[in-house]
């Protein structure tokens, strides 16, 4: 049998473009997303059978995330990825974000990922794997008022917090940061600028990682489409 995966947010856009690659190279995969019709769809086009595994939750809520690992390894028997890639932005910046927007934003991009680390590094530690967190170039490069790049920040410091505490557990720590991606982020935008990347090929990089050998960590990704300057 395959490795075990588990992605948040993995009903549309990266998340369901890995999870279509994962089950390519034989994986079993487990997607986590709040919209079961959303997950649904997704499991009746990706052909996957038993190998795939969709869980209704929200990233942001410390007991959906312990039920979706528990099920995923009541299910399996272990789990040896995991990709925390559960995240959205608003439009407009923080002088115009209504502060319940900017909470429910903070608590996904933020606290999602540090729960995904801390419930499953047991697990991880046991199947020596890996750790792939959705980052950003927005992380790195600052917008007037951007608070969407304070939380890819955070996951960024985050990505870096969890190497040290695990790299020597044999434990691989991943941050995955893409420029312009065409994905449904843009629908509420006017939809997606003339240069983008595609979240395949978003999928491809972060599988890229994941199929490093024993021993190598590549630990910070950054991409961008052709032509994208900041």
């Amino acid at each position: 049998m395959g490795p075990v995966t588990l992605i948040t947010g993995g009903s549309t856009g990266i998340g369901a473009a890995t999870a279509r690659a994962l089950l390519k190279e034989g994986h079993r995969v487990a997607v986590t997303g709040r919209d079961a019709d959303k997950l649904a769809a997704f499991a009746a086009t990706a052909g996957a059978g038993e190998r795939l595994l969709t869980i209704t939750g929200d990233t942001s809520d410390e007991h959906d995330v312990a039920a979706a690992v528990r099920r995923v390894v009541d299910t399996w028997g272990r789990l040896d990825n995991v990709i925390a890639n559960a995240g959205f932005s608003l439009p407009g910046n923080l002088e115009s974000h209504a502060p319940e927007d900017m909470r429910a934003m903070v608590l996904t991009n933020v606290l999602g990922p540090v729960l995904l680390v801390r419930e499953t590094l047991p697990q991880l530690r046991e199947s020596k794997g890996r750790i792939v967190l959705m980052g950003s170039v927005a992380g790195v490069r600052h917008t007037p008022g951007n608070l969407y790049s304070v939380t890819k920040w955070a996951v960024h410091a985050l990505a870096e917090n969890t190497r040290l505490l695990v790299g020597q557990d044999g434990v691989g720590v991943t941050v995955v940061a893409p420029g312009v991606v065409d994905t449904p982020f843009w629908d509420e935008r006017g939809g997606s600028p003339e240069t983008a990347l595609t979240a395949e090929q978003i999928a491809n990089t972060i599988v890229f990682a994941l199929n490093q050998p024993a021993g190598v960590d590549i630990n910070h990704i950054t991409m961008r489409p052709t032509g994208q300057l900041g």
